[in-house]
């Protein structure tokens, strides 16, 4: 599912410094990309820029490379699922605020 990309006021990290922040080598990045964990901006690689919410998702799914042995695909995989867990959460939550504001009419 193709994530919301807020990139008006975030500061954009190019791959080097995406890599830093996540202390792995570019090249394990580029698998990352590769499975989708990440979305570049830019079509050229020099142009890639990444927004603070690649950080998060690179961290989460090395984590879980790390923490629980799974493979960059499976990573990929449950990072999506957690970002749609979090989103449908967002949504009950705002559901339920609206319902809470309906019953006190």
């Amino acid at each position: 599912m193709p994530r919301k990309r807020q990139t008006l006021t975030e500061e954009l990290l190019t791959l080097a410094e995406l890599s830093r922040c996540c202390d792995v080598a570019a090249e394990k990045m580029l698998m990352l990309i590769a499975e989708g964990v990440v979305t570049p901006l830019g079509r050229r690689q020099r142009e890639w820029r990444f927004d603070v919410d690649d950080v998060r998702r690179a961290r989460s799914a090395l984590r879980l490379e790390r923490d629980l042995g799974i493979n960059c695909a499976g990573a990929a995989l449950a990072v999506d699922l957690l970002d749609e867990t979090r989103r449908l959460r967002e949504r009950v939550r705002l559901l339920e605020n609206l319902l809470k504001g309906v019953g006190t009419l």
